[in-house]
């Protein structure tokens, strides 16, 4: 992970986020995790552990076959990256400090209010979100 980032996100959450939309961009062709991970530029095998998750949550099928692979389970307009996010990653948080625990007084953080307007901001951005709406990245 490059950690020449402000924002860190895991590698299985960007991996799932880029195979879930590109999945939209060829919304009626199902494609192969082989197919999926040259596209978005990943390793196969940490790809499939993303599409297992992703399967599970009931956003993506896939079809065996010599024209199976993988799809969206419903349409790009039905997908919020929010359902992306958590079954990836669990819910967002709802904490404020860097700290798990805060080890200042808790009266002000060294960062204000940072930290919380960002993550409402994210929280607003992938609720609002749909995979059709970004599909065009591919």
């Amino acid at each position: 992970m490059n950690q020449n980032r402000i924002l860190n996100i895991s590698e299985c959450l960007s991996l799932g986020l880029h195979a879930m939309v590109y999945l939209a961009s060829v919304y009626d062709t199902p494609k192969t995790a082989k197919e999926i991970a040259k596209v978005i530029k990943a390793s196969e095998a940490h790809l499939a552990k993303a599409l297992q998750m992703l399967q599970k949550g009931g956003l993506i099928k896939s079809v065996r076959g010599p024209k199976g692979g993988y799809s969206l389970a419903k349409p790009p307009k039905e997908i919020l990256l929010i359902e992306i996010f958590e079954i990836l990653n669990g819910p967002l948080p709802e904490s404020f400090c860097l700290y798990p625990e805060p080890i200042c007084k808790g009266e002000k953080c060294i960062l204000g209010s940072l930290i919380e307007e960002i993550t409402r901001l994210i929280k607003t951005y992938l609720s609002k979100t749909t995979l059709e709406d970004v599909k065009e990245c591919f």
